[in-house]
């Protein structure tokens, strides 16, 4: 399998100012995106592809998880931003296996009550092998609707809420050893105790996460009582759970056994559905052998991987779902895995326990193989662990401390304890084994039992739950989808061989199902009562089963009513789909009892074995709830366990067995011998009567003959080294063997023989056998001179039977011959056409020799054919009433050539020849007698006459092709064979004459339909005054004709301005830019189209196509002339049939077929290739028909002699390209060859791209038929390796060449003889419609004045062409190209053209075989030499990305959020600057502005970003090293978008951001037109969400806008998902062409030139350290002058109060002293 993830872009990811990347995890790989910096909307388009050669199972489980991390580097793994998980099952189950272009909820598992943390949008796909890939419609309007495009499968709801997954273990029994003996022993010395050798655990694995109980160590009955519980959102969208058992070991955990769960089976999203439920109950695990080896072979089964051998363990489990509601408590917050203990379930909890009686007996052992004839065989039956006598039910340790009885075990209710019983051999209850015995042989090759009149049986007792009413129910519902799946293939049958009235058949087969609805709901209605052990799932899953099954009902009925040949495909359809919602009902997720296995061993040795569902053989007192093989003899095929089972010791099979089985209640087994065939004796152990029977005696026995008319087989698989095989086949009935003769060296051998063998004893009652017959093996092999015959296929058959009374007569007999389809292994290995008669003889005629001789074997019988002498012996030849009726045919073979042969036995083929063989004649080609100078053959055409082939096509024997190489000496050495199974589509059908003229009046009104709504898509494409007809023919001209219908606008010159002047005002860039790649983009569009109507019905299209015309196209598809683009192939288109009308195809094979192998892998057994054709038909043919167009008569025939051809291939470009560079990249380039002509582009390889754009023309000079097959390989280049191969596609041109849809030049929409839509052909319209009449025979081309006359056909168009100067002149070419594109429309020989157009192939790597490796987009034409050369090629190369410049002036801010304190004041504040970038790398910044209070900001700033721009796809082109270690440059596309962003400037620690505003410029909102009506609405990132109109800067070039708002995440939200208001900003923004900016530059910032204002900012912006006297001025003095003045005063009067403090005392002294 291959995956491939394309994370394309996020949206709206939670957080501010990130650096987002994102990690793909796709189970233990990871890979991871480049990081893009300071963006919540990154633009990725990374691809990332997984190969896993793993079961598909294994495969569907992993879980790819994308995860969004923010700010991963080398240091650190970075923070979670949102994940998403799905499981690949999911993708694989969706329509075309992938999601395109869906966004994925990112939700935090962390933070369970918050909402999305934003989209990712990505495509991922699963392609497995031999799937095809389709590539999805592109419309970016609607994928930028998130939420209708969400990752999420149909039905899905986008809310899904947190969810607890709630899993209850309790206990487990009958767990096998996990040690060996000798461990116990040693054990047992050691600790004085022996214990259990296991330590169990669970653990179960949902959803990526891992939850697991605690250890109970030394426990075969351990007992848990506790609940693992899980968070995850809900629905999930990982649909199974696994549940293991392990055991605990120092080294390795080892897995006891595993179980599955499907969340679809135990829950229903209807509206009357259901949350996940399930249990209490026991679920049973499969696995290997239970006895303990050291080296397990068979350890994948017990990981659920394959069908389990054995019976391991069962465990008591429920699950239950609660959602989580938001507003809970933070217990439930987190998505933690939690183990949390639980009160232990009652003994009733899971049911009361019932006991249940097996019985079997095998009445007849045969096709055992001879590697088992040396010992003596016995056959084991066990249910659970009981009758498992070698390695069945362990004791545990506190049992071995009882006495261990049988009465201490009857004691006790426990169940586990009676699963002990198993082991106890003496009891009478219990009889699990047949008696030893050697198998016997008749032909040393099988051996059988020998059983003969004493038929061994076995019987077990045991105890389980009683759920029997799951079982019940599951048998009543099986047995209506068996007999509504047996009707359908009748059905089938009946329209596959023409049956007559099938619609008769379906009728019954739908009221046969209603009927059988009907039973369901009164038998299940009838039950009613609601047991003790009834979980809440049997419940909801009964009244589900009810409501659907009434459905079923209903819709039946409506079918039977309907029913009528002329829709009978629908109606099967309808039914088939009844079909699979019935089986889908039929089996209860819920486990009850254990599945019975049958062992067969030799000697003590398990060898190989059988495994048969409880249900099928459960008894009940109503019959409808009984198993279908329950009372019954079923046919059982042994095989090998595991492993062993695959490849060539696997398909043999071991033993079959004839069985009969019962199974039920105890209480019931008194019925438990009535389905046994009548006429036996019961021998019991012992004098009991009320014992089983351990042999029953049948002394009555019937005598009959089998008669199997094997008359021949088709499509055998090769099993010798030249490709062919000596096949005979082996029939096997009973103990009887018979084989046909040898036909030697071929796949498809007519035997014509009847093996007769004589006295088959069978036992049994006469009606029984009649209406139920033993069935028959068929093997066929490939005789081996040394060494034993090979093995090739095995198919089983039922006899018709005819017992001694009644006649050999119709309707009966004789019998028909049929297909039986072969297998080996898994793989079809050819059909077998026989007939088989089962006859029973009187009593009187029982002489053999009478037989021999062929008389008849008895009053009534048929006679056998007398024999005929071969080589090999006599033999018996199919009789004439059973052999197909043969009628006369003539077989036409058109010999062309021989392609591509390989060496065989190291020579290389020169001198080949080919023979055709059918129905024993053989027709030889003439020799080729230079290979390498001509490969084709000279007499190219050749007849076998009078044929005898039979009448019904279905039993038409195959074609053999047979190429021989003729060497020197006489030897001749086969090449390669080819077998044609079905020859039905080379087979000439005369129609009944009754038909012919109705046929022809539907098919022509039905044309004229389809030529109307073909004819209404031209009229609006071109835009041509058109006027359609009741006739349906086209007129031009501006009047009304013959009752016409409607009329449309040309495009006359007037009108062509007034056109060209409105999309000039639109769109200014298309002034005289229109090239090829114009009419390529117009094209692609129509394509997508096609793809969303492609289901429409013609109804609905006439109303697309006329609306359409209302609806501007983009680019110029309108006044372009768009081309055909194929989403595939051009051979595989319906239109061209693979290009096979003259010549097919037949790839030769040569040497043996491998093991396992398919179509795909099969492909390297191809040694070349025969080109040829045959045409069948009755001879002669009814005298009404015309004879088969004589397209293989001499006259007819093109030349085969080499011709030399000019081939011009144009490439595109390459899509989805697998990686194959580690960084997930490719450099890819081109490698092309033609015969010995090969071109290598190495040198223009294109770097890292894994969609690249090559557009390239390349021409070569060829001679065909030698250089026929163009090879278009994809090289990834690499600079010190070799370079890989990414892959290829082979076109095989020769038949293109030869085709009558004329692929050589594309026919062309419009003829114009200048610009870039030139006609590229050398040969005019008109002279190819003249060459097409005269090869065709047909009257014509008559031209008239606008319009020509082809046969009886009439063709319209224009009548004059303008040249270059304008100048305008009469042709007949527009309508000559009108006739040529509508060249279908010619009776009998009429066809469709190949139109101009470009095809789209699937590469293909051998290494990877089936498994597409990525698109390339291409076409070729091709040009004999012989006639006039073409001009030059058409200019594709890819168009240069124009180069522009985005000027964005930043004008002013308003209501940005102000974040800081200011030291000083205390005031919000911000210092504010923008920054803005357009491509990632190229970020440029406002200056700031300082100490804003109220969030305006004033800037006057320019930024200047030049780009380059794919108008087109609308691209910005970015080219650059990805890193300093890149070898080169890479060209990135992102989508065109200005992101701005407003910041706070800090100086000593980080920036803060304040908010963003992401522009599109393609769809860019309208700027308000004042501050005051800017909003958040404006910001909103979908189109449909915002109601502001959008406009495109490509096409306005400047917008200036008062307000456009930045958003930030609001960190308060619980949801986190709502944005808060981060300001406004008025901007302008404007876009020049490189040309327009180099004339009018401008500086950047306010910088010279066109320098701008400075901006008018307040005083108060400035930055306080670096201005201290502006700080002191606005800052303190404004504030706190009047404060300071205060101070200033305080403080001058406290000096002064100090002073005269001081200067006091001393005044005061001198005053005292008087101084």
């Amino acid at each position: 399998f291959q995956v491939s993830v394309t994370v394309i872009e996020a949206r709206q990811l939670s957080g501010t100012n990130m650096d987002p990347v994102v990690m793909v995890q796709l189970g233990d790989d990871k890979k991871y995106t480049t990081q893009k910096e300071s963006t919540n909307c990154p633009y990725y388009n990374e691809v990332f592809v997984f190969d896993y050669h793993l079961p598909r199972q294994v495969v569907f489980d992993k879980i790819v998880t994308f995860s969004v991390i923010h700010s991963r580097n080398l240091l650190r793994s970075g923070t979670l931003v949102g994940k998403f998980k799905m499981d690949l099952g999911t993708v694989y189950a969706n329509p075309d296996h992938n999601f395109s272009r869906k966004w994925a909820v990112l939700t935090d598992p962390d933070d369970l009550n918050t909402g999305p943390k934003g989209y990712l949008k990505v495509d991922i796909s699963v392609v497995g092998k031999g799937d095809s890939i389709k590539i999805p419609k592109i419309n970016e309007e609607e994928e930028d609707d998130i939420e209708n495009n969400l990752l999420l499968p149909e039905g899905v709801q986008a809310e899904r809420q947190r969810a607890r997954f709630i899993f209850k273990i309790y206990q487990a029994d009958g767990l096998p050893k996990m040690n060996t003996s000798i461990t116990e022993k040693l054990k047992t010395v050691l600790q004085g105790e022996a214990k259990d050798l296991v330590d169990p655990y669970v653990e179960i694995t949902f959803c990526d996460q891992k939850g697991r109980t605690s250890v109970r160590k030394n426990s075969y009955e351990p007992c848990w009582n506790e609940q693992i519980i899980f968070t995850e959102l809900f629905p999930p969208l990982c649909k199974r759970i696994k549940v293991q058992i392990r055991d605990k070991d120092n080294i390795n955990n080892t897995v006891i056994g595993t179980t599955y769960i499907s969340l679809d089976k135990i829950s229903n999203s209807g509206d009357r559905g259901f949350l996940p439920t399930f249990g209490p109950t026991y679920v049973n695990m499969y696995g290997s052998p239970r006895n303990y080896t050291m080296v397990n072979e068979h350890s994948d089964l017990n990981e659920g991987l394959g069908e389990g051998v054995a019976f391991r363990c069962r465990l008591l489990l429920a699950l239950s779902v609660e959602l989580v509601n938001i507003n809970a408590s933070d217990g439930q917050g987190s998505s933690d895995v939690e183990v949390e203990y639980i009160p232990a379930l009652s003994e009733l909890g899971a049911g009361k326990m019932d006991e249940f009686f097996l019985f079997g007996s095998f009445l007849e052992a045969n096709m055992i193989d001879r590697t088992m004839a040396d010992k003596p065989v016995t056959f084991e039956v066990t249910i659970g662990n009981f009758g498992n006598d070698i390695d069945g039910a362990n004791l545990s340790r506190k049992k071995r401390m009882s006495d261990g009885s049988e009465d201490s075990l009857e004691d006790t209710d426990d169940e586990s304890q009676s699963l002990l019983k198993g082991s106890v051999t003496d009891d009478p209850t219990i009889r699990p084994l047949t008696p030893p015995t050697r198998p016997l042989t008749s032909d040393k090759y099988y051996y059988h039992m020998p059983f003969f009149e004493n038929k061994p049986c076995v019987y077990l007792t045991s105890y389980w739950h009683d759920h029997k009413r799951r079982l019940y129910n599951s048998n009543i519902m099986h047995r209506v989808a068996d007999k509504l799946d047996e009707g359908l293939q009748d059905v089938q049958e009946m329209l596959k061989t023409s049956h007559e009235r099938p619609d008769r058949r379906l009728r019954g087969v739908a009221e046969e199902l209603t009927n059988g609805c009907a039973s369901y709901i009164r038998l299940v209605k009838g039950t009613g009562g609601m047991g003790a052990g009834r979980t809440r799932l049997d419940r909801e899953r009964n009244k589900l089963c009810l409501r659907d099954v009434e459905y079923i009902g209903k819709e039946a009925k409506k079918v039977k009513a309907m029913v009528k040949p002329s829709v009978l495909k629908e109606n099967l359809s309808k039914m088939k789909s009844l079909h699979s919602k019935l089986k889908g009902l039929c089996d209860d997720p819920q486990h009850s009892i254990p599945d019975v296995f049958i062992w067969m061993l030799s000697g003590p040795k398990r060898v190989a074995y059988a495994r048969i569902a409880a249900r099928q053989i459960l008894h009940s007192v109503r019959e409808e709830e009984c198993g279908e093989h329950c009372g019954k003899i079923q046919t059982l095929f042994l095989r090998l366990p595991g492993k062993k089972s695959l490849g060539l010791s696997g398909w043999s099979i071991q033993a079959k067995v004839d069985i009969y089985f019962w199974f039920g209640l105890a209480k019931n087994k008194r019925d438990f011998l009535k389905g046994l065939p009548q006429g036996y004796k019961a021998i019991r152990a012992g004098n009991s009567l009320k014992a089983p029977p351990k042999t029953l005696n049948y002394p009555d026995r019937l005598q009959f003959e089998l008669r199997a008319h094997m008359y021949q087989a088709r499509g055998l698989l090769a099993a010798d080294d030249t490709g062919l095989s000596d096949p005979f086949a082996k029939v096997i009935f009973s103990t009887h063997t018979d084989t046909t003769q040898v036909i030697e060296e071929t796949l498809s051998p007519t035997w014509d023989q009847t093996l007769i063998m004589p006295n088959i004893t069978l036992f049994g009652r006469a009606e029984e056998l009649r209406d139920d017959p033993p069935i028959i093996i068929i093997e066929v092999f490939d005789q081996d001179t040394v060494g034993k015959n090979e093995y090739i296929g095995r198919t089983i058959a039922k006899p018709v039977v005819k017992m001694s009374h009644e006649r050999y007569e119709e309707p009966r007999f004789p019998s028909q011959l049929d297909w039986y389809q072969m297998y080996r292994g898994m793989t079809k290995a050819g059909e077998i056409l026989a007939a088989f008669e089962l006859l029973q003889p009187e009593k009187q005629a029982t002489d053999i020799d009478v037989i021999r001789t062929g008389a008849s074997l008895a009053c009534g019988h048929a006679g056998v054919t007398e024999a005929i002498q071969t080589s090999q012996g006599h033999k018996f030849t199919v009789p004439k009433g059973i052999r197909p009726l043969l009628a006369k045919h003539r077989i036409e073979v058109l010999f062309w050539g021989l392609r591509d042969l390989k060496r065989v036995q190291l020579i290389s083929v020169d001198r080949p020849r080919v023979d055709i063989e059918i129905a024993g004649r053989c027709v030889s080609s003439c020799l080729i007698n230079n290979y390498k100078k001509n490969p084709n053959f000279a007499e190219p055409v050749k007849f076998i006459e009078d044929v005898d082939l039979p009448e019904v096509e279905y039993w038409c024997p195959p074609i053999s092709i047979t190429c021989i190489d003729c060497r020197a000496f006489g030897r001749s050495v086969l090449v390669g064979t080819h077998i044609i199974s079905n020859i039905s589509k080379f087979v000439f059908r005369p129609p009944d004459k009754s038909k012919i003229y109705t046929d022809m009046h539907q098919k022509d009104s039905f044309v004229i339909l389809l030529l109307l709504v073909r004819r209404a898509k031209k009229i609006v494409r071109s835009g041509y005054i058109t006027i359609i007809c009741s006739a349906g023919l086209k007129h031009q001209g501006n009047h009304k004709r013959n009752g016409c219908c409607m009329e449309t606008r040309g495009p006359g010159p007037a009108y062509d301005e007034e056109k060209k002047t409105k999309e000039d005002e639109e769109d200014p860039l298309d002034e005289a830019t229109l090239d090829w790649w114009s009419k390529y983009f117009a094209s692609l569009e129509t394509l997508n189209e096609i793809r969303i109507n492609r289901k429409l019905c013609v109804t609905s299209l006439f109303n697309r196509v006329y609306t359409k015309n209302e609806k501007p196209t983009t680019d110029v598809a309108s006044s372009n002339n768009p081309f055909q683009i194929y989403d595939t192939e051009l051979e595989n288109s319906n239109e061209f049939s693979g290009f096979n009308d003259l010549l097919n195809s037949f790839d030769l094979y040569r040497g043996k077929r491998e093991d396992l192998a398919d179509d795909i892998t099969d492909q390297k057994r191809i040694v070349g290739n025969f080109k040829g054709a045959f045409k069948i038909y009755r001879h002669p043919l009814p005298h009404y028909v015309e004879q088969p167009d004589p397209h293989f008569s001499i006259q007819g025939l093109p030349s085969n002699e080499p011709i030399h051809v000019l081939v011009r291939v144009y490439i595109i470009r390459a899509t989805d390209l697998h990686p194959t560079d580690p960084n997930g990249k490719s450099d890819p380039y081109i490698v092309i060859s033609l015969g010995e002509n090969k071109v290598n582009d190495k040198e223009n390889y294109i770097s890292k791209q894994l969609n690249p754009t090559f557009g390239k023309a390349f021409d070569f000079e060829a001679t065909f038929p030698m250089e026929s097959i163009l090879n278009v390989q994809i090289y990834d280049w690499d600079l010190l390796s070799a370079d890989d191969l990414i892959g290829e596609t082979k076109i095989d041109l020769e038949n293109r060449f030869y085709s009558k849809h004329r692929s050589l030049c594309g026919v062309a929409e419009k003829y114009a003889i200048f610009g870039y839509n030139q006609w590229r052909d050398p040969m005019k319209p008109s002279e190819i419609l003249k060459k097409l009449c005269k090869e065709l025979k047909l009257d014509g081309p008559h031209f008239m004045p606008g319009k020509v006359r082809v046969g009886n056909k009439t063709f319209q168009g224009a009548i004059e062409l303008e040249d270059e100067n304008g100048h305008k002149k009469p042709t007949e070419e527009h309508v000559a190209l009108v006739a040529l594109r509508n060249w279908e429309e010619i009776p009998k020989v009429g066809c469709k053209l190949v139109p101009e157009h470009v095809e789209t192939r699937s590469l293909y790597n051998s290494e990877k075989p089936g498994i597409e490796q990525g698109r390339v987009e291409l076409w070729v034409d091709m040009f004999p030499m012989d006639m006039p050369l073409p001009g030059p090629p058409v200019d594709v190369s890819p168009r240069k990305p124009k180069g522009f410049e985005l000027r964005v002036i930043i004008w002013n801010t308003e209501d940005v959020i102000c974040e800081d304190d200011d030291f000083f004041t205390g005031e919000k504040m911000s210092d504010i600057y923008v920054k803005g970038w357009l491509l990632g790398d190229d970020k440029q910044e406002t200056d700031i502005h300082y100490r804003s209070l109220t969030g305006e900001g004033n800037f006057n700033w320019r930024f200047i970003y030049p780009f380059d721009y794919l108008v087109a796809e609308e691209k910005c082109v970015v080219t650059k090293k990805e890193s300093m270690f890149s070898w080169d440059e890479t060209e990135f596309k992102i989508p065109p978008r200005l992101n701005l962003q407003v910041w706070d400037a800090d100086h000593f620690s980080a920036d803060d951001f304040l908010g963003s505003l992401t522009l599109d410029l393609t769809r860019l909102p309208r700027g308000a037109k004042s501050a005051n009506k800017c909003s958040l609405n404006m910001a909103a990132e979908d189109d449909d969400s915002s109601n502001v109109p959008m406009i495109s800067i490509f096409k306005q070039r400047r917008i200036k806008g008062l307000g456009w708002p930045f958003t930030a995440k609001n960190d308060q939200d619980e949801l986190g998902n709502h944005s808060t208001f981060g300001g406004k900003v008025e901007a302008e923004i404007s876009l020049l062409t490189a040309e327009e900016a180099e004339k009018n530059p401008a500086g950047y910032g306010r910088d010279e030139p066109d320098p701008l204002e400075k901006p008018n900012r307040p005083d108060t912006s400035f930055v306080w350290f670096m201005n201290p006297l502006k700080s002191l001025r606005y800052l303190i003095c404004a504030r706190f002058k009047w404060l300071i003045i205060k101070v200033f005063i305080a403080l001058l009067l406290i000096a002064l109060l100090v002073l005269f403090i001081y200067s006091s005392p001393s005044w005061i002294m001198k005053k005292i002293v008087g101084a």
